[in-house]
Formats: C-alpha cells, structure tokens, sequence
C-alpha cells in the first residue's frame, strides 16, 4: 500500500511518518506541505536522515499518488482534501476536529468559529475511537475522524464507569486532565516558549476548551444518556503525554456510605475491597482491548509509563469515603492521543493486525 500525509511537517504529522516508516504492509510514503514543497523532509526533521529519502509535495499529488491519506492539519481546512479522497475511493483519516462530529454541525460550528462547507460529507464519516466504533470502521468508511487528545484519554479512562451504571445520575463528572506541550502544536506560541512553560504547571481555557463538546458527546454515547461534566486542562512542562484524573461520583448501592465530614479518615478495609472490585470491573471490561492497560493495586497510571507507545494506562482509586471514583489515565497525546490512534484506525479498516507498527514497547526515559 501506498500511504500519504498531509500537513505532514507538523508535530502529529511527523508522528505518523515515524510509525508508518516502520508500517510492514506500507511500501511507499508521500508526504504533503503547502508551506514546504520541494524540500526534504529530513531537512525539516534530521532524525530521518539517511532513514527516509522523501520530497514534500503538494497535497493534490499526495492523494493523487496514495491509496489511504491522513490529514494533520489545523482545524478547519480538512474537507476539501475529504471531498478529494472520496472521489478517488480511498479513505481519510483527519486528525484535525473537522470530522468528530459526525453531522452535528451546529456544535462544531458553536466551537469552531464555522460551519461546515460541505455537510454532506459529514453523514458517512466515522468517529474513530478505535475501542467504540470497531465494528463501524470495519465497514471501511470513507472518511475517519481522529478523536482529540484529551477526548481520548478521558473517555477510555471514564468508559467502564459509565457503560455498567455506577455512577451517579445526574451528578457531574469532572476530569482535571494535563498534557504536555506538544499538544498545542508546532507553530509559535507565547505560552509554549520555554520561560513561559519551564517549572510551571498552570491551566488554561478554564471552561471553554474545544475538546469540552467531544468528551461530553462520548460519555453520552458511552452511558447512553446526556452528563454534565467539567473539563479543565492543564499545561505540564513535559514534552509528551497527557494524565487524566476523572471523579465519578457513585450511584447508592455501588460506594459505600459517606464518613462524617467532620473525622476524615484514612481509607478502611471496606474501602480498600470495593476499590479492588472497581479495579476487576474495569480489567474485565478492557480484558480484550490490546492499548488498555488496567494497572495492578500500588501503581498509579503515569506519562513516563506510556510514552512513544499507543497505550493508554488506567488505574483505579476510591477516596477515603468510598464514595468516589477517581480513575487516572494516561496516554501520549501524540501517539494514541493523535498519530498511533490513526494507524490503529487504519489497520482496522483495511483489515491489518491493529497493533501493525504500534507494537512496541513505551520508552523508558
């Protein structure tokens, strides 16, 4: 197969050239830039040199050349390069917010800033949360779209709670999630220059993050019914990765009955056992999933565990009441938070072995 990118001078967009260089069903790479026709990429990126001898074209010839393409560019600019995949019967998988919404126009254009040019692309594309919509993509749809990042992190990490009915109705979820820098992207940013982000750990888009929309669409898709939740995200001085912390609040009958607010305790035995039981709900659930990883009791899931690799590890905690979930997850933002999420994708469509090039251990430093 031949595989092209466009965009693929940016951060996610060099991810995917780095899995699918090593993809063994992918003999031939065309990578497309508007802003770098002609150069080489290894120009751009020299620890490709001497490993991948590839000219950047222009995106018209990318599709042209390609039997699948993935878009990595900003939001906004993908359904042109959409339209052209289609007409030449080959999918695309964008990894941009364009085309997470299936039809949902309205709630794009509400976070977005516009609407979609072409609505009608939108009613056959897929959400491609590789652990939700398997059997949809292995329809092989036309156009796929990549979850976001923090999307991807919190409902994995939120999934189990919500499809077996232990939380709460009604009750909010909140998920306190950070990510390293890279998930604001390659182009220059004030708040991702290294004085500005060194020794800081700060939050930011309080309230009003685009990716807010997706994660709550998810839990919906995922419990079967509308949640409120709240979603606020954090900039970590790291370059990778992305931890999530999700309170879930427990419907009576699931928890255990709240201590005197007043005498705060350590965490009984009683707590300690419904915890392991949480934690044998959720290995059960994911127990046939290859990048989920429930995490045995004593370990906490971490960005260190996770990164370079396209696993999102979960671990599973009660607070002191036992009132509480509180699961953590963990994944890097740019593997099985944008690129290896993408390949993942594109196994399963074509029908490869979905770990194909993302079967690989995570980095130990």
């Amino acid at each position: 197969m031949k595989a092209g990118i466009i965009g693929a001078t940016g951060y996610a967009g060099a991810e995917i050239t780095r899995i699918l260089s090593a993809h063994s069903k992918i003999k031939e790479l065309f990578l497309g830039s508007s802003s770098f026709k002609g150069e080489d990429f290894a120009s751009i990126y020299p620890n490709f040199y001497k490993t991948l001898n590839a000219k950047l074209e222009t995106p018209e010839l990318v599709i042209e050349k390609s039997d699948v393409v993935f878009g990595a560019l900003p939001n906004g600019l993908a359904e042109p390069f959409a339209r052209a995949c289609v007409e030449r019967g080959i999918p695309f998988i964008d990894m941009s917010a364009d085309f997470r919404f299936d039809e949902d126009g309205a709630t794009y254009e509400a976070w977005y800033g516009k609407p979609y040019s072409e609505p009608e692309l939108h009613k056959n594309s897929v959400y491609g949360l590789c652990e939700l919509n398997r059997e949809r993509l292995r329809a092989s749809p036309r156009i796929i779209g990549n979850p976001g990042c923090y999307p991807t992190c919190a409902s994995l990490g939120a999934w189990p709670a919500l499809a077996k009915a232990i939380a709460a109705a009604g009750e909010k979820i909140i998920i306190d999630a950070a990510s390293g820098v890279t998930g604001g992207g390659r182009e220059p940013q004030r708040s991702f220059h290294f004085p500005e982000c060194n020794d800081s750990f700060s939050a930011y888009k309080t309230g009003s993050h685009r990716h807010t929309p997706e994660i709550a669409r998810n839990f919906r898709v995922m419990e079967g019914k509308a949640r409120e939740i709240i979603f606020t995200p954090h900039l970590a001085p790291m370059n990778r990765g992305i931890l999530s912390t999700i309170y879930i609040p427990l419907k009576s009958g699931c928890g255990l009955s709240a201590v005197d607010i007043n005498c705060v305790r350590p965490p009984s035995n009683a707590v300690k056992e419904k915890e392991r039981e949480f934690r044998e709900l959720y290995a059960e659930f994911y127990a046939k999933e290859r990048f989920v990883r429930v995490l045995p009791p004593g370990l906490c899931a971490a960005t260190n565990r996770v990164r370079g690799s396209n696993y999102c590890d979960i671990s599973i905690h009660l607070d002191q009441s036992g009132s509480t979930l509180i699961v953590l997850a963990a994944i890097d933002n740019m593997v099985k938070g944008a690129a290896g999420q993408a390949v993942q994708n594109m196994n399963i469509v074509f029908g490869f072995n979905e770990s194909e090039a993302l079967n690989y251990q995570p980095a130990l430093f």
